[in-house]
C-alpha cells in the first residue's frame, strides 16, 4: 500500500504544495468578504492565518517520522516549510498591519506587556534564515553538514510557535491539544531514533 502511495508521489510535482498551500488563505479572504468569518474579523484572519502556520510547521516536522514509517514525503520538505513559513510571516504582518494599524508607539509597548507576542516574533526570526537558505545554492554553499545543523532550529521556532498558540488561544480545545501532541510525540521519536544530540546544535 504505501509503495503504491510513494510511488505516486514521485510523479506528483513539487510545485503542487505551493497552489495547495494558497488554498487556507483563499479561503479566509473568501469568509472575510462574505462576513463569515466571525464578528472580529481582524481577529479571525490573525487566528487563521496563525492556526495554519503552526499546522504546516508540524507537518514539515512530521515529514521524517512518517519516512521511517514507510510514507516518503521527503521531496516536499521544502515546499511544505516555505509554506509554513509564509503562513508565519502573513499572520505576523496581520497583526502589525490591520490590527496595529504600524501604531509604533502601541506596538512597543505591547512587547513587554504580552510575552506570547515576543515569543511568536523569536519564532519568526528564527525562520527567517531557514527560508533564506531554503534552496540548493545554500546547501553548497554551507554544505550539508552545517546547512542541516542550521536547519535544526526549526524544531525550536515549532516549538515556540506551539508555545505562542497556546498562549494566544487561552481555551485548550481538543484540537490545540492534539497539535501539540503531535509536536511532542514526534520530536521524541526523533530522540529515540537519533539520540537527544539530534534537536540542538552539534
Amino acid at each position: 500500500m504505501l509503495n503504491n502511495i510513494n510511488r505516486f508521489l514521485k510523479r506528483v510535482p513539487t510545485w503542487v504544495i505551493y497552489l495547495l498551500g494558497t488554498l487556507p488563505a483563499l479561503w479566509l479572504t473568501f469568509q472575510t468578504l462574505t462576513g463569515g468569518i466571525g464578528v472580529d474579523p481582524v481577529r479571525g484572519i490573525e487566528w487563521g492565518l496563525g492556526l495554519w502556520a503552526v499546522r504546516l510547521l508540524i507537518a514539515t516536522l512530521c515529514i521524517s517520522p512518517l519516512r521511517w514509517a514507510g510514507l516518503n514525503l521527503l521531496r516536499f520538505r521544502r515546499q511544505f516549510g516555505l509554506v509554513a513559513f509564509a503562513y508565519v510571516a502573513l499572520h505576523f504582518s496581520a497583526w502589525l498591519t490591520i490590527d496595529m494599524g504600524l501604531r509604533w508607539s502601541q506596538i512597543i509597548p505591547d512587547l513587554y506587556k504580552r510575552w506570547y507576542i515576543l515569543i511568536g516574533m523569536s519564532a519568526l526570526l528564527l525562520l527567517i534564515p531557514l527560508a533564506a537558505t531554503s534552496n540548493n545554492w545554500s546547501i553548497r554553499k554551507l554544505g550539508s553538514l552545517n546547512w542541516n545543523r542550521l536547519h535544526r532550529l526549526a524544531y525550536v521556532a515549532t516549538g515556540l510557535a506551539m508555545i505562542h498558540f497556546l498562549m494566544v488561544g487561552k481555551v485548550y480545545t481538543w484540537e490545540v491539544l492534539i497539535y501539540a501532541s503531535i509536536l511532542v510525540v514526534q520530536l521524541g521519536l526523533r530522540v529515540v531514533r537519533n539520540g537527544p544530540r539530534s534537536l540542538v546544535w552539534a
